[in-house]
């Protein structure tokens, strides 16, 4: 004789099946299997790791506006070129100072031979050795007893320099501005933008010298190191008003 099943029993049995959980039997084997599947170290370990990895692959280098906040102060004696010999001025810069500028940790003196310094007046130059167009240099006349008038110093710099002369010509723009500093020392400034890049120039006259900084920098440079580049503009200095 057949049994016949209620569905109200074939229902309670399905809904005891899925409240049961199936019996496993845990062997050497099933857990060698268990062991390999967990996690090694900790979820949030393993977590840290990877937005720490994250990180350090998507962080840019830092520009010179960020890395270099520390300068070196430069002493230059303003010799004349005699005392070059293609090897920068060779007596006790400090013992006899005439100007002083900083120069971000980092940067590299070019050495200015005495052919340079009698042609163009040269005394010194650094330069950033990832960018060597972005530098700084001063210059030193001897014969000037006081300044000209603003317009007509900053004339006769580009008549002994070919390309300052072009760069003005060419220039978008050309700001000049007279300032004294805390001991009443008269320096021209000058900012000069055009060309792909931008020029700060300091000069002043004293001792019987005509003395002029330069900071130079191709725009993209400029743009990315320019509190940088202002503070180079604005240590230049000459001795008796530092």
């Amino acid at each position: 004789m057949d049994t016949v099943v209620s569905p109200s029993a074939r229902l309670s049995s399905t809904v005891a099946s899925l409240r049961s959980p199936p019996q496993v039997h845990l062997t050497t084997k099933n857990l060698s299997i268990l062991v390999s599947i967990l996690p090694s170290k900790p979820l949030l370990t393993t977590l840290a790791a990877t937005v720490t990895a994250a990180t350090i692959l998507t962080t840019s280098p830092p520009s010179l506006s960020e890395s270099a906040r520390s300068f070196q102060t430069y002493y230059d004696t303003a010799a004349s070129a005699a005392n070059y010999d293609g090897y920068g001025d060779n007596s006790d810069k400090k013992a006899s100072v005439e100007y002083v500028y900083d120069v971000p940790d980092g940067w590299k003196e070019r050495l200015v031979s005495k052919v340079e310094k009698g042609t163009n007046g040269i005394d010194s130059e650094f330069y950033n050795p990832k960018k060597r167009s972005e530098r700084e240099y001063v210059i030193s006349l001897s014969g000037f007893e006081q300044l000209a008038s603003i317009d007509e110093v900053l004339n006769n710099l580009a008549l002994s320099d070919l390309v300052l002369q072009d760069w003005i010509d060419g220039a978008d723009s050309v700001v000049s501005e007279v300032k004294k500093d805390g001991s009443g020392q008269l320096y021209y400034v000058y900012e000069i933008d055009g060309l792909g890049k931008h020029s700060l120039i300091k000069v002043t006259c004293t001792r019987n010298k005509l003395y002029a900084h330069f900071v130079n920098a191709p725009r993209p440079e400029w743009n990315r190191d320019v509190e940088i580049l202002r503070h180079l503009h604005d240590s230049f200095k000459t001795v008796g008003s530092f």
